[in-house]
């Protein structure tokens, strides 16, 4: 008999199905409904509101369980917030990437002022899988020239970490921004802040893995990046 993975127990359906309908939610510019869909052509009748309850509970746990298999980022960050409607008001998508491209970290906030950065800034370095950044690349937001000082007074930041406010060479991250805003659109917006944060989790997630950010795991090999999903969350492949 095989064992069911303890975050699958009291879940009726197959955990390979959950796994396969979170995957899809998340990696593709998918409604609910069109999960819905697609599951039943497999043979699986389920409400819509069953995926969103999957969703909210894979999503994060993906993005936590891939963190200690991700390859190391440079110290060249790039930082920039994007804009999130929440429940019909906007908030802000604080996001982190460096020089190449890799994902460093994101945050969601109800606000766009110093103190969401900073937290950033906080969340991102209390991961010992970052070194501390080198320099510190923004828009010229006034946010960040308080944020940057305040942060190495708290020892956050380095003090020898140099800001540099330079429109052109966030175009790495805008571009970035994209794929995260896509899925966002396709969704149609959030209705609640944290159920927002969650799902939010899973996409970053994916769209780590689908920039080649896994040790291992090629960005284009889609069935090595569902075998690794599937052993993130001890599957037999």
């Amino acid at each position: 008999m095989i064992t069911r993975p303890a975050i699958f127990k009291w879940r009726q359906t197959e955990p390979g199905l959950i796994l396969c309908a979170v995957r899809w939610y998340l990696r593709y510019s998918l409604s609910l409904r069109d999960v819905e869909e697609l599951l039943e052509e497999r043979g699986l009748n389920l409400d819509h509101t069953t995926v969103w309850r999957w969703v909210q509970c894979y999503g994060p746990e993906l993005e936590q369980r891939l963190r200690p298999h991700l390859k190391p980022t440079n110290k060249s960050w790039r930082v920039d917030e994007t804009y999130v409607r929440v429940k019909g008001r906007w908030c802000y998508l604080y996001r982190a990437i460096d020089s190449k491209g890799a994902t460093i970290d994101f945050l969601l906030s109800a606000f766009r002022d110093a103190d969401a950065a900073k937290r950033l800034f906080r969340k991102t370095l209390g991961d010992r899988s970052h070194p501390q950044p080198r320099v510190i690349t923004t828009d010229l937001a006034p946010i960040y020239s308080s944020a940057v000082p305040d942060s190495k007074k708290e020892g956050t930041l380095r003090e020898r970490c140099r800001h540099r406010a330079a429109q052109y060479l966030n175009n790495i991250l805008e571009q970035d921004h994209r794929a995260i805003k896509r899925r966002v659109k396709a969704k149609q917006g959030f209705r609640e802040f944290q159920a927002a944060r969650r799902t939010i989790q899973g996409y970053e997630a994916f769209h780590m893995i689908r920039k080649g950010q896994v040790r291992w795991v090629a960005g284009d090999n889609l069935l090595r990046q569902i075998q690794f999903i599937d052993s993130l969350f001890n599957l037999a492949t």
